[in-house]
């Protein structure tokens, strides 16, 4: 299989804990967003991945598997253990729910392409969008932190979907300086994974790209 990835992509940054905690090795192709004006935007890589994100996995038989999402549940059926979306319905449930939270309702709103469009076609000054970047992933964690029950994981003593989008998101937070002394659950759980060996082996500081 082959992975293209970014380093600092937070969705890539899901499938890498994924593959990490399965132990699954992938080939990687690294696709950087910025440079030469964004590489994802190449022909070449809109052929296999239509809406010109990271990541993408090539599967042996030549099939492309798109969206984060999707790639982490295709792995969880391929190989079980350890499983990253629970057995028990409820738990699954809730263990989707945030990760839709994170993926759907936070991640977007901060991606480059919107930040971008903001900055160069609405003429949004760097204030504004720093503004804009903290209002939402602050409202989005404020809910999560009603959701979790750390143990020390999002739901229990292992990680799921919900600990794999949740550790990225707070990479970002950190990197944009936002603060989370108001989520002291979801600090507990970043505690957890930032210790877990998996989630440092796939954190974006850790890549063969990373700059």
């Amino acid at each position: 299989m082959l992975l293209y990835d970014y380093f600092r992509s937070s969705a890539a940054f899901r499938v890498r804990i994924a593959l990490a905690l399965k132990g699954i090795s992938v080939e990687r192709r690294f696709v950087h967003l910025v440079r030469d004006g964004g590489m994802h935007k190449k022909k070449a890589y809109r052929e296999k991945n239509p809406q010109a994100l990271v990541p993408s996995l090539e599967l042996d038989n030549g099939v492309t598997l798109t969206q984060s999402l999707a790639i982490i549940e295709y792995l969880d059926v391929l190989q079980p253990a350890p499983r990253l979306i629970p057995d028990d319905p409820i738990l699954a449930a809730k263990s989707r729910a945030v990760a839709l939270a994170v993926a759907c309702d936070i991640h977007p709103l901060g991606n480059l392409r919107v930040l971008a469009y903001l900055r160069d076609e609405l003429g949004q000054s760097e204030q504004a969008i720093a503004d804009w970047r903290k209002r939402w992933v602050h409202d989005g964690l404020a809910a999560i932190e009603q959701l979790i029950d750390p143990a020390p994981f999002c739901f229990g003593a292992q990680p799921t979907i919900a600990d794999l989008c949740l550790a990225p998101q707070l990479f970002y937070a950190a990197r944009f300086t936002i603060p989370l002394d108001a989520f002291p659950k979801v600090r507990a759980v970043g505690a957890a994974c930032d210790a877990h060996p998996a989630f440092r082996a796939a954190h974006p500081s850790a890549q063969p790209d990373a700059e």
